[in-house]
């Protein structure tokens, strides 16, 4: 695969891809103060516009995504996205519609969101939601704000969140955030919290449990009834970190098992490609004692009419301007409707297949540390290749690259040495599971014969192992003409 130039160098003195008109009307010459007025050309290639399309789309193609090849990224669910969708939220009605239109002109967009609203609360469990956080951890801080202000409302001194060593990293990052000090619980044998430790954790200063089910090894944690039980009797509440929906959706919900507060990434279990960074949308569920802590407004209907509603007495305020990221939720809404209860169900059960069927299919070349069934995800370790030739879980992911895969969470959770976090999503077919389970023991076999071939990947990308220290310390970011 070669490198693209860059467009600079294709640049050629005096060459164009568009003239504009000459002036047909008079100069003026002071608008723009003269300390103001540019003195030198600037730097800019000189390019037709078959050299700048033709560069761009080069440049595209270098691009790995869902719609090019199998991307098994645990824990963020990087899946096919129906196109379907996006045309949704392209309608002129959602897409052109503006935040300060007045309500009379914005029933459509008003009845979508209280649906919207009604769907998930029933697929969590919960009685009332928000669909103001912008992000899966921004639905954490918005479910911890509510709690905090509940314990303050009520005149209960907490200092404490408990948090598992399996849970999401931004968990522990979100306590901090809200004023509490972090509890860490270890794990026990089986990949669920250890009841002891969290006896021994529990006090009246724990104002919540933050809990991630299934958790970060793909596990669904089976004392969960024990686990909010325990929590609620010395007056916290339980939030639960609904980043894997995916491998419970219209099986089990977060309400039944005793959840007071919950959040659901819209953008990895229903619908949207995300990546770099957003746009997301992260709601937040609570049950009935904590509705009227929810950010304002939220979308009501009168029976006539659908409206903001203002009049929460206890409301942490708004947490995003506007109402959230509105066309985010368009696109989960129409992945809801399209898919239905069963379809959704369906969705949860073929990404928990998919997970189990490849794990069962490498556990015997790569170390598996909790043998049992998962969910949609599972944790795999390079460890005994490690141990054996050197190779470390790095070498093993740059070398998927050669296959045109792209490769899974690294590094992640920490509990686990050398973890590789596996997510096949519900979507892949048997044809690309099998492929890539068979690039996959191909890797392990390269590192036992021929371990430096995978300690040197990649070999077929346009660029090698990169020195990360390097670019991060001293990037190129601007180029110069020389």
């Amino acid at each position: 695969m070669r490198l693209v130039p860059l467009i600079f160098d294709l640049s050629r003195e005096g060459r164009r891809g568009y003239s504009l008109p000459a002036l047909d009307v008079p100069m003026v010459d002071d608008v723009i103060p003269e300390e103001m007025v540019r003195t030198e050309e600037p730097n800019l290639p000189e390019v037709s516009e078959a050299d700048v399309i033709r560069h761009f789309t080069n440049l595209s193609e270098l691009n790995h995504g869902v719609d090019v090849g199998f991307y098994p990224l645990g824990s963020c669910t990087m899946k096919y996205s129906p196109k379907l969708n996006e045309d949704v939220a392209r309608l002129a009605g959602f897409a052109e519609s503006h935040p300060y239109q007045p309500e009379s002109v914005s029933q459509g967009s008003l009845h979508l969101m209280y649906d919207m609203e009604k769907f998930l609360a029933e697929i969590s469990g919960m009685d009332r939601v928000t669909l103001q956080p912008a992000a899966g951890a921004h639905g954490e801080f918005t479910g911890m704000s509510i709690i905090r202000a509940y314990h303050e409302y009520k005149g209960n001194k907490k200092t404490k969140v408990i948090i598992p060593d399996s849970a999401h990293g931004t968990n522990p990052a979100t306590a901090t955030m809200c004023g509490y000090k972090v509890v860490e619980v270890k794990s026990d044998g089986r990949g669920g919290i250890d009841l002891e430790k969290l006896k021994d954790a529990l006090d009246d200063e724990v104002a919540a449990l933050m809990l991630t089910n299934p958790n970060t090894l793909g596990l669904f944690d089976e004392n969960i009834g024990k686990i909010t039980e325990m929590v609620h009797s010395v007056g916290a509440l339980c939030y639960y970190d609904g980043a894997n929906l995916n491998g419970t959706l219209g099986k089990a919900r977060p309400g039944d098992m005793g959840f007071d507060v919950v959040h659901i990434n819209l953008h990895k279990t229903f619908s949207t490609p995300h990546g770099g960074g957003g746009p997301g949308s992260g709601p937040v569920g609570v049950k009935k004692e904590l509705i009227d802590f929810l950010p304002v407004p939220v979308v009501d209907y009168d029976g006539e009419r659908y409206y903001f509603n203002y009049d929460l007495p206890h409301t942490i305020g708004k947490v995003r301007s506007f109402y959230g990221n509105f066309n985010i939720v368009v696109r989960a809404y129409a992945y809801i409707l399209f898919n239905g209860p069963d379809g959704l169900r369906r969705v949860c059960e073929n990404a928990v297949l998919n997970a189990n069927y490849i794990m069962e299919n490498l556990k015997d070349l790569y170390y598996l540390p909790y043998d049992r069934y998962c969910k949609h995800e599972f944790v795999i370790s390079s460890k005994w290749q490690k141990r054996e030739n050197g190779v470390r879980t790095i070498d093993v992911a740059k070398r998927l690259l050669d296959f045109g895969i792209h490769p899974p969470t690294v590094y992640f959770p920490l509990i686990v040495e050398e973890a590789l976090m596996i997510e096949p999503t519900e979507t892949e077919s048997k044809e690309t599971l099998d492929n890539f389970i068979s690039v996959m023991r191909q890797i392990a076999k390269e590192a036992k014969e021929n371990p430096d071939l995978v300690k040197s990947a990649p070999h077929d990308t346009p660029v090698g192992r990169l020195d990360e220290a390097a670019a991060a310390r001293h990037p190129v970011l601007r180029y110069i003409k020389k």
